[in-house]
C-alpha cells in the first residue's frame, strides 16, 4: 500500500507513548470515543517514567504496535517513519528537578531525539508532525498571559532543551515544507501520572500518611490541565491545525502551589500543620505560567471540559484505587 492511498486507516507514530499523556492519548484515539480510522505504533525507550502496563487496556486491540527503542537511533527512527503517515512526538525527559540536577540525557533526548525524528520523518515524506511542548518555554510571567508569539525565555535545563526542540521542529517547516504542528500545554494532571511530579507525589505521600514538600512560600502559580482535556486538544491540532503553526493548550484554572497543597489535604483528610514541610526552593523556579489559548479556542473549537474540582477528586480517587500501580514505582525511584 502506498501513502496515497486513502482506503486504509492513517497509521500514526506516537513516540513516547507509555508515558503518562501519550499513554492517555493512546488509549483515548484506540478506545471507543476515538476516530476509528487510526492505526498506533508507539516507540518508547521504556526509561524510568515510560510503563507498560499503562497501555495493557489497548496492548490486544486491532491496530495497535509497541516498539521499545530509542528516538535517537536513526535507523530504527527512519525504519519507522517509513512505516507510518503521522508523528505525534511526545517522548521527552520532563522533570525540572532532575534537569537541574544534570542536564545532559534532557539535551540528548529533547533535543538530539527530536532532531533525529523531525528528519527523518522529512526524509519518509511524513504528512504531518504533531510536536508536543510545553509553556514553561516561555519562562515567567507576572501578569497576562503568553500568546503563541511570545519569545521564548525558558530559565530551566528542561524548557531550554524543550524550546530547543520546538525550533528545530518549526526550522524543518520553514526549510522544507514538512506539516509541523507544535503544541505547549500548561501542567497537566490525571490519572496513571508518574509519582515524582507535584500533585501525584502530595497525593501519594499523604495516602502514606507522610508529609508533603511544599516548596519556598508556596507562592508559584500553575495554570491546571486535565489529561482528557489535553489530548482533546492535540487530536484538534493534529486533524485540523494548520502546518508551521503553534497552539497553547491550557485548563483555564491557575492555582497558587499553596492554594493546591490546601485542595490536596482536603481531598486526603490531612491537616496542614502535621503534613507539610516547607521547603529551600528550587533553583530558578519560575514564578507563575499562564497561556493565551484564544487561537486554539477560535481556530480549532477547543474548550476545556473537566472542571477542575471534579478532575482532582477523580484523580485522587484513582491513586487510592491503584496502589498496585504506584507503590512498585515509589520504592524504585525512592520517592
Amino acid at each position: 500500500m502506498t501513502r496515497s492511498d486513502a482506503s486504509r486507516p492513517t497509521r500514526i507514530l506516537v513516540t513516547g507513548g507509555a508515558g503518562f499523556i501519550g499513554s492517555h492519548y493512546v488509549r483515548t484515539v484506540l478506545g471507543p470515543q476515538g476516530p476509528g480510522d487510526v492505526e498506533i505504533t508507539v516507540l518508547d525507550k521504556l526509561t524510568y517514567a515510560g510503563n507498560p502496563a499503562n497501555l495493557d487496556e489497548v496492548r490486544d486491540r486491532p491496530g495497535f504496535a509497541f516498539v521499545q527503542g530509542d528516538i535517537c537511533d536513526p535507523e530504527l527512527v527512519g525504519k519507522l517513519m517509513a512505516e507510518h503517515d503521522q508523528v505525534v512526538h511526545f517522548a521527552a525527559e520532563s522533570h525540572v528537578d532532575r534537569s537541574i540536577d544534570g542536564g545532559a540525557e534532557f539535551v540528548r533526548t529533547n533535543v538530539v531525539g527530536t532532531h533525529t525524528l523531525i528528519d527523518a520523518a522529512h526524509r519518509a515524506g511524513v504528512k504531518t508532525f504533531v510536536h508536543i511542548s510545553t509553556d514553561e518555554v516561555y519562562g515567567s510571567i507576572d501578569e497576562g498571559s503568553w500568546p503563541e508569539t511570545h519569545p521564548l525565555e525558558p530559565n530551566s535545563p528542561y524548557s531550554s532543551a524543550k524550546a530547543s526542540s520546538d525550533l528545530i521542529a518549526l526550522s524543518y517547516h520553514r526549510t522544507h515544507g514538512l506539516d509541523v504542528r507544535v503544541t505547549r500545554c500548561s501542567n497537566n494532571y490525571g490519572h496513571h501520572h508518574f509519582p515524582e511530579k507535584v500533585i501525584p507525589l502530595f497525593i501519594t505521600n499523604l495516602l502514606d500518611g507522610k508529609k508533603v514538600p511544599l516548596y519556598g512560600d508556596g507562592g508559584n502559580v500553575r495554570d491546571w490541565l486535565h489529561i482528557d482535556d489535553h489530548v482533546q486538544g492535540i487530536e484538534l491540532v493534529r486533524t485540523k491545525g494548520r502546518a508551521g503553526q503553534v497552539y497553547n493548550i491550557g485548563g483555564g484554572t491557575e492555582l497558587s502551589n499553596k492554594e493546591l497543597t490546601g485542595l490536596l489535604l482536603e481531598a486526603c483528610g490531612a491537616d496542614w500543620d502535621t503534613s507539610v514541610e516547607y521547603v529551600t526552593d528550587r533553583k530558578g523556579h519560575d514564578r507563575r505560567y499562564s497561556v493565551d489559548c484564544t487561537k486554539i479556542r477560535t481556530e480549532l473549537g477547543y474548550e476545556p471540559r473537566k472542571d477542575f474540582a471534579t478532575g482532582l477528586a477523580e484523580t485522587v480517587q484513582w491513586y487510592r484505587d491503584n496502589r498496585a500501580w504506584w507503590e512498585p514505582l515509589k520504592e524504585r525511584a525512592a520517592l
